[in-house]
């Protein structure tokens, strides 16, 4: 794009409209007579061009620009470039279909401002858009260098001159659109965060308060459905409930009045037969007492085994004694037996010991002796050297003796290795000799030597197996040992549980078995058996005998199968009485009244089941016999619990005083059966530790059991051991009696021989080369003691201190390990004698034992005899007591059928005061579901409605799809809530959430938009930035070219060029450089006003 014309009208001094043609395509300049105005023309090519600095003009304001400021006529000032725009290449944007382009700006008087652009009313904005995208802006520092600004420019910076380049590169532009991109981020990021804010501190918090408030609306809505579905579930069920209750027939309470007459009869009924019981009863008591008074054979009998038995407990004491003697015996013998293991393992590792201490000493002894020796030597040295005069008469002094004495140990070493030498020949040649006979000796004898090998490779593999079993015979005797006291301990319990069983023969219950395969386990044994007493209950042992009477020697079984089978086939020795644990019925008292009793008497009263212990599976026949009487401490509490109005139960004291409700009271006197509860809690103790012993005694069997066969194979191997080096040594024997083993006999000899002269030669020769090495010492000694007699005996005296401190040192090494030597020989002497002494021990020991296993079996045998004595007399005092078992068994039958009509009696009782309290109750709860069923209607107007629904199934009122238990209490859940819920629910949260939604979408949106604008933006600073970068470069190269040319033609020789300072890139500026005469200049100061 290039001028063609310019048209002035009215612009400065052009008055007339003037059109000015023919502009050259490469028009730089402008020519002429001062005053034919070609400043002007240049003021009216910038005023088109947009020229906002009048002060480049000439001008003060757009008036001046008015010719003559309109006071001739004109008021307007206007100016017209038509440009060529051919070249579509460089055609502004927007105008490539142009072939002209004209540009007109006109000013009016008043300030008035226009553009036109071919034509057409344009913007300001729009004509500098279009200069500025072909490089043009006349607003740009340096677009006009004003007369005499040259030198200003020349001392330009290196970043002025680079906004030169610029302008020239027309990127100010991109500066502007940068400036203006920033400012247009500027308030981007002040609009996002005035949306931001707004969000967070305004839209968010409610938005989030109106959510919380519609989730709990929401909650409170479906809260309220389901209070609505129980509400109608629950009073459906209730109303269904109290119609039944309405519905319920009249014949109900007829039955109950008939049940409660029948009952009324049959406690008449009972009470009679009670009395005559009582009656009966007494009337056997009677009997049985004259009975008992009238013959003196029971007593006498009861007195025999009375003496039997204390003379048995007399006998077996004696015998346990002896038993416990003879076991202390046994384990001393065995404590000295292990002590002289001990001292035998002791005196051996003493003796090694001993032996290794003595081999020590030797080395060091030879040591001192050696350090002696020397100390000696260096004195007799020093003593001869200092005084001339040997310490010993007779010797000659220091060097010269010592030298003499190592070349004469070198000569007796020589002699040693030439006369050993010669022996070693000799003994060579005796072997070379014998060799030849030993093997054809060997062969004579193969076939004996080929057994003796066979026969040591067998006692080697009979040892090997011997070691992998891994088997210590002191493990078998100590189990032995073990076993042996186990069965000692076992026989002294048997015999004191036989001791006491044969006082309780009363328990003793005894049965065949009534057919084959019977399960034992079925019977559980007498009631007496199965209790198990605390010993701190001891005291109430006699209470409890009492309060059990004739049911403490019932036999309790499983059930009535297994009772029917016993008492059938079998064989009881006497009458007894069955309780099957399924068909018993047992009676506790109730809680309450214990409770009661306890208060009234301060804790001196429990209940007697409470006092007892025994096992689960007996619990009811337990409750049968103990779980309606009270034990008291006294008299005083027994009456006062007894006749108590709230508890009126049987009472049994301490002493044995029965106190009954009824008003009876017996006792007096304690049965004979006193004390039965605490012998058998002893008996039972024992059995349990018999128990115990036992499973330690099957313990250690199984153990020997287990290890039986590793024991017979131990055996077995070290007898085939034993055997097998008996053979090997009757071997060896005949074989040392043969020429063969004479011969290799003699060439061991020989060979031995021969490794010692070895040896010796190589002694003799250490000695010879330390002699030798020693001669050269001293021959050394002697030269520097002749040089520097002083410094030489100064050196020795050192030495000779050094070594008497070691001589000290090995001196009290010597003695501390004869001391040890010492101790420890005394100590192998005193072992020595505790040997001997633990040896007389045992054989004492051995004695003892024999005579007091004699002295246990003698007293043994008479304890047996005495228990076979005691038998024969229990059974004829069991025969007695059968005569007169009778009465206790008819009056235990008796005492069991009153205790039960009494027990039905009060069953009874109960019955009826239970059926007065149902009748009572019936009739209110009728009355009461009659009120509640008219209260449901008037209260809930849709139960008419529905009440055909309710209990069918799958509708809303299906009771057993749904408990409706679990739904009231649901439902009381629910309405708490519900009530909390309805005080603090928003019910118009739905339409204000709404707003408030629309409001924050549309705040989102448009803050999307501004973020998608300058995202745009950023991205359009980015671009430029390269573009401007590209097209300053380009820029440089053409300008710094043309500079160096233009520079080259103005002053020959010359150049000058545009680069970055040093160190630094184009962007940050650029520095002009001049060749002066081939060297280089910073400026163009060198130059006259005219060059430069």
């Amino acid at each position: 794009m290039r001028v063609e014309e310019v048209i002035i009208d009215g612009f400065k001094s052009y008055a007339a409209r003037t059109h000015i043609t023919g502009w050259d395509p490469e028009f730089n300049a402008i020519t002429g007579l001062n005053g034919s105005g070609k400043s002007n023309i240049l003021d009216a090519i910038c005023f088109v061009l947009g020229l906002k600095n009048l002060s480049h003009v000439r001008a003060g304001s757009l008036q001046d620009l008015v010719y003559k400021r309109g006071q001739a006529g004109i008021t307007k000032a206007s100016v017209t470039i038509v440009f060529n725009n051919e070249d579509r290449s460089k055609s502004p944007l927007g105008y490539e279909d142009s072939k002209q382009i004209s540009v007109t700006r006109q000013i009016l008087i008043g300030g008035k401002n226009k553009y036109m652009i071919n034509g057409h009313n344009a913007q300001e904005q729009t004509v500098a858009n279009l200069f500025q995208s072909v490089q043009l802006n006349v607003n740009n520092p340096h677009f006009l260098i004003m007369q005499g600004k040259i030198t200003k420019v020349l001392n330009m910076k290196a970043p002025e001159i680079l906004s030169m380049i610029e302008e020239a590169a027309g990127t100010r532009m991109f500066e502007e659109r940068k400036e203006k991109a920033h400012k247009t981020m500027t308030k981007k990021e002040k609009k996002v965060e005035e949306i931001t804010a707004i969000l967070k501190e305004e839209i968010t918090p409610k938005l989030d308060k109106l959510r919380n408030e519609k989730r709990a609306f929401l909650e409170y809505q479906k809260l309220e459905i389901e209070v609505d579905r129980l509400t109608r579930l629950v009073v459906a069920y209730e109303y269904t409930q109290s119609q039944e209750k309405v519905n319920q027939s009249d014949q109900d309470r007829e039955a109950q009045v008939v049940r409660q007459r029948a009952l009324q009869e049959r406690l008449q009924t009972l009470a009679t037969e009670l009395k005559n019981l009582k009656e009966d009863i007494q009337q056997i008591e009677h009997n049985k007492q004259s009975a008992m008074s009238g013959g003196g054979r029971y007593l006498e009998l009861q007195k025999s085994v009375d003496d039997y038995a204390k003379e048995l407990v007399r006998s077996k004491t004696q015998c346990d004694l002896k038993a416990a003697n003879l076991l202390e015996e046994q384990q001393n013998h065995q404590t000295f037996v292990s002590s002289l293991a001990e001292t035998n393992t002791t005196l051996h590792e003493k003796r090694d010991q001993l032996a290794t201490l003595n081999q020590q000493f030797e080395g060091v002894k030879a040591e001192h002796d050696a350090k002696m020796h020397a100390v000696s030597q260096a004195e007799d040295l020093i003593q001869t050297l200092t005084t001339g005069v040997s310490a010993e008469e007779g010797h000659e002094n220091g060097y010269m003796e010592q030298l003499q004495q190592a070349k004469q140990r070198i000569s007796q070493a020589t002699t040693t290795m030439e006369q050993a030498k010669r022996k070693i020949a000799h003994v060579k040649q005796q072997i070379t000799t014998t060799e030849p006979k030993a093997r054809r000796a060997e062969k004579e004898n193969h076939s004996l030597l080929r057994q003796l090998e066979t026969e040591k490779q067998q006692l080697v593999g009979l040892r090997d197996q011997l070691a992998k079993l891994q088997w210590d015979p002191a493990r078998e005797e100590a189990l032995r040992q073990q076993q042996a006291e186990a069965q000692a301990v076992l026989v002294k319990l048997r015999d004191q549980r036989d001791q006491h069983a044969a006082q309780l023969g009363a328990v003793d219950f005894q049965f065949t078995d009534p057919m084959p395969n019977f399960d034992r386990s079925q019977v559980k044994g007498l009631v007496a058996n199965l209790v198990r007493l605390d010993q701190a209950h001891y005291s109430a042992s006699t209470a409890l005998e009492i309060c059990a009477g004739g049911r403490l020697y019932n036999v309790v079984v499983a059930n009535e199968v297994v009772g029917g089978q016993l008492l059938e086939k079998g064989k009881l020795r006497r009458r007894v009485t069955i309780i099957p644990l399924n068909k018993i019925q047992a009676f506790r008292a109730a809680a309450a009244k214990i409770a009661t009793a306890k208060q009234v008497a301060s804790g001196n009263v429990e209940l007697a089941l409470e006092l007892v212990g025994y096992d689960g599976e007996v619990a009811s026949a337990m409750t049968y016999v103990f779980g309606n009487t009270l034990i008291c401490q006294d008299a005083a509490t027994a009456e006062q619990v007894t006749f108590h109005k709230d508890v009126r139960m049987k009472s049994v004291t301490l002493d044995g005083d029965v106190y009954d409700p009824s008003g009876t009271l017996q006792g007096g006197s304690k049965p004979s059966s006193s004390g039965l509860l605490v012998k058998l809690q002893m008996l039972h103790a024992l059995q349990d530790q018999i128990n115990h012993h036992q499973q330690l005694l099957d313990d250690v069997q199984s153990r020997l059991a287990a290890a039986q066969r590793t024991i017979a194979r131990f055996n077995e191997l070290t007898q085939a051991i034993d055997l097998k080096a008996h053979e090997v040594s009757l071997l060896e024997d005949r074989l040392a009696k043969t020429t063969h083993a004479q011969l290799v006999q003699q060439l061991d000899s020989l060979r031995t021989e021969l490794e010692t002269l070895s040896e010796q030669i190589q002694e003799a020769e250490s000695v010879r080369q330390a002699s030798q090495q020693q001669c050269e010492y001293i021959e050394q000694e002697m030269r520097e003691f002749q040089q520097d007699k002083t410094a030489k005996l100064k050196e020795m005296k050192a030495n000779l201190k050094t070594a008497k401190a070691g001589l000290t040192n090995a001196t009290q090494q010597v003695k501390q390990m004869q001391r040890d030597v010492q101790t420890l020989s005394l100590e192998i002497d005193q072992l020595e004698v505790d040997k001997q002494a633990l040896q007389d021990q045992i054989a004492t020991a051995e004695q003892t034992v024999k005579d007091a296993t004699a002295e246990e079996e003698a007293l043994r045998q008479a304890m047996y005899a005495l228990k076979e004595q005691l038998d024969a007399a229990q059974a004829a005092l069991t025969e007695e007591k059968a005569a007169l078992h009778s009465f206790d068994e008819e009056l235990r039958e008796l005492d069991r059928l009153r205790k039960t009509k009494s027990s039905q009696h009060t069953d009874i009782q109960l019955e009826l005061q239970t059926l007065n309290r149902d009748m009572e109750r019936f009739d209110r709860d009728q009355g009461s579901a009659r009120q509640a069923i008219r209260a449901l209607e008037q209260k809930y107007d849709w139960i008419a409605d529905s009440k055909h629904m309710f209990g069918q199934a799958d509708t809303a009122f299906d009771f057993l799809g749904q408990n409706p238990h679990e739904a009231k209490k649901q439902l009381r859940q629910l309405e708490e809530r519900h009530t909390r819920l309805r005080r603090t629910t928003n019910t118009s949260v739905m339409a204000n959430i709404e707003n408030v939604e629309k409001r924050e979408s549309a705040l989102k949106q448009m803050l999307s938009t501004v973020l998608k604008d300058k995202r745009k933006i950023e991205d359009t600073i980015v671009s430029l930035d390269d573009y401007k970068r590209d097209a300053l470069e380009h820029t440089w190269r053409v300008v710094n070219k043309d500079f160096g040319e233009i520079f080259g033609d103005l002053l020959a020789g010359c150049s000058a060029k545009l680069e970055p300072p040093e160190g630094k890139t184009l962007m940050e500026g650029l520095e002009v450089k001049v060749c002066l005469g081939g060297v280089w200049k910073q400026s163009l100061t060198e130059l006259s006003g005219g060059q430069r």
